[in-house]
């Protein structure tokens, strides 16, 4: 949860998929993963499956995936259930043991062609077919073309992570970090290009890790700079999740420098406090993570900030939970992503001294009124502006600063970039029409 895209987002509606549905839970990296293999399963010509792509990062995330199983048996009682992701990979049993469930897969699988062959899927003995992910070496480039209706494109840089994080579960269900070499990412960012995608997102589990196992030990700034050099035509380039403690000298300079990049930095800080951050064993302390935004706003003033923040983690006292609150208007967020801690079985944070959930429930719901009041503020300000937004839906733009607008018009088409005033804002979007 610490380093990766992770918002633990609501699962996505079935998509049909040749015949298949798929149901998505978590990151955009397991967005990004769905559509590939959404091009597996339609090449294989598996027909009729329910494939559901888990997420690990919470407790809730992992029941969330359980009861979304069941409903699929409910509804489609004569499909295979075909179960993969970061929970499928840690613990593949509590999946196989389901009755709904008729395959397991893990994350390193889901990834092969093969896989989704019908007769390899569903022949052999066993329900499970988890390698180990801790021996991938390496990662492949897969060409997805776009998501969200063609509104952007997701391109997979990097996945695992070689942090441990001592809430985080994450590495067991990805491995290491693997990095995609820089030369496939520009070509897969030009094709996407070409066929007229206006945004394209990079994503990963732990972003700014890319190029640490790549000769030479590249940065990712050295990544975007190589996008936005050899793909001239990209209109908009979006950073998912990062860690603050990477972000290197050019990719500093590229964020700050370059329109081209969005105005949006996800940030994963998780606690304001520095004892809590060093038993979470995080990188960075308080002071790191207010430098760092005071220095990307002084350098480009449109930037907006978002983060993770973790209410409730072991031995917080209430001091240390005001830390985190004073963190929002320190740091100038815009957006935050509350986690109410649940401890994550096989990680040292669960073996600490836990807090009562009634706290923990109490100090997420303060958070997120800070967050109402932030992201009110956030809106408030850009009412009277013009804003660049990217149509994702009919009727329902996102402005370069990730703002939601949504329009008076709803003719536009999905995918395209237009200037749209706004006229105002209700709390969670900006109000707005074409300018």
């Amino acid at each position: 949860m610490s380093d990766q895209d992770v918002h633990t987002s609501p699962p996505e509606a079935p998509a049909e998929s040749g015949g298949n549905e798929i149901l998505t839970f978590g990151c955009r990296l397991n967005s990004w993963e769905s559509e590939v293999m959404r091009g597996h399963a339609r090449a294989a010509g598996l027909e009729g499956a329910i494939i559901v792509n888990t997420c690990a990062v919470t407790n809730e995330a992992v029941r969330t995936a359980r009861q979304a199983i069941r409903k699929a048996h409910r509804t489609h009682p004569e499909a295979p259930i075909i179960v993969t992701g970061c929970a499928a990979q840690i613990n593949p049993g509590e999946f196989a043991r389901m009755p709904e469930v008729t395959r397991v897969i893990g994350n390193a699988d889901k990834m092969k062609a093969e896989t989704f062959q019908p007769n390899i899927l569903f022949g052999g003995n066993g329900k499970t077919s988890v390698s180990d992910i801790m021996q991938v070496k390496e990662v492949a480039g897969h060409l997805v073309d776009g998501l969200d209706g063609r509104a952007r494109a997701y391109v997979q840089v990097q996945t695992g992570c070689d942090h441990r994080c001592t809430f985080c579960i994450i590495p067991y269900g990805r491995g290491d970090s693997r990095s995609v070499p820089t030369g496939d990412v520009v070509e897969q960012v030009k094709a996407l290009t070409g066929t007229g995608h206006q945004e394209i997102v990079l994503t990963g589990v732990d972003l700014t890790s890319w190029g640490s196992d790549l000769p030479g030990a590249p940065k990712m700034g050295r990544l975007v700079q190589a996008i936005l050099k050899n793909v001239p035509d990209l209109p908009q380039l979006r950073l998912s999740s990062i860690d603050a403690i990477e972000i290197d000298d050019a990719l500093f300079d590229a964020i700050t420098s370059e329109p081209r990049i969005a105005p949006h930095l996800h940030l994963s800080l998780q606690s304001g406090a520095d004892m809590i951050l060093k038993r979470m064993k995080r990188r960075h302390l308080r002071a790191d993570a207010i430098d760092l935004c005071q220095r990307l706003k002084t350098a480009r003033p449109d930037l907006a900030f978002g983060a993770d923040i973790i209410a409730g983690f072991p031995t917080e006292t209430e001091d240390m939970f005001e830390d985190s609150v004073r963190l929002v208007d320190d740091c100038g967020l815009a957006y935050l992503h509350v986690f109410p801690y649940s401890p994550r079985p096989g990680t040292p944070a669960a073996r600490m001294p836990q807090l009562d959930r009634s706290v923990i429930k109490a100090r997420a719901a303060r958070l997120r009124q800070k967050a109402d009041e932030v992201l009110g503020a956030h809106l408030e300000a850009m009412t009277g502006s013009v804003q660049n937004g990217l149509v994702e839906k009919p009727g329902f733009a996102r402005a370069p600063n990730f703002a939601g607008i949504r329009m008076t018009v709803t003719a536009a088409r999905t995918g395209a970039i237009l200037p749209i005033r706004i006229t105002g804002q209700d709390g969670k979007v900006l109000l707005g029409e074409p300018a």
